[in-house]
């Protein structure tokens, strides 16, 4: 009994490595697009792939057949969701932006369109992910490709450092 329990984990083991080997790369890289982190310094999305990944490997038994990419990246999305409604909610917007291209976005339009666009989610399932109706994940993504291909103009800069820039 107690062979074939090790055999078992085992082999839970190797299985769950070699799916982290073939899927970590592009969670990790999911990830930081959605925190809008750069890929040399992106903390918050290494935290989501570990999480998304704990998650993962508690329920690899339960997978029976189900894709452990796909229940992973709904982790990753579905955590994302929350962090960003609990932790920001309405005050999101008057937070400052993160830098990059992403970062004109804010969270609600980042996840969705990684989910649509780089993640090559269907509409009707990130509706389902996210509990937003079709309609409302069409516009949003809409709204995001529009933005990041007409960004909106950058701030001036201050007099001030202007004034220092000219001096030799």
């Amino acid at each position: 009994m107690r062979d074939r329990h090790a055999s078992h984990s085992a082999r839970r083991a190797r299985e769950f490595e070699a799916f982290v080997a073939g899927a970590a790369g592009r969670l990790l890289h999911a990830a930081t697009l959605l925190t809008a982190e750069a890929p040399d310094a992106n903390p918050r999305a290494r935290r989501l792939l570990a999480l998304s990944l704990a998650h993962t490997y508690a329920g690899w038994d339960r997978l029976h057949g189900e894709d452990p990419y796909d229940r992973a990246r709904q982790y990753l999305a579905t955590r994302f969701a929350r962090e960003i409604w609990h932790r920001y909610g309405v005050l999101d917007r008057m937070r400052r932006r993160p830098g990059g291209t992403l970062g004109v976005l804010d969270p609600h339009e980042r996840l969705i369109l990684v989910l649509r666009l780089y993640e090559g989610v269907a509409e009707e399932q990130a509706s389902a992910l996210l509990g937003l109706p079709v309609d409302r994940i069409r516009t949003i993504c809409d709204r995001a490709t529009a933005t990041l291909l007409h960004p909106p103009p950058a701030p001036p800069r201050p007099v001030a450092a202007k004034a220092k820039a000219a001096t030799p």
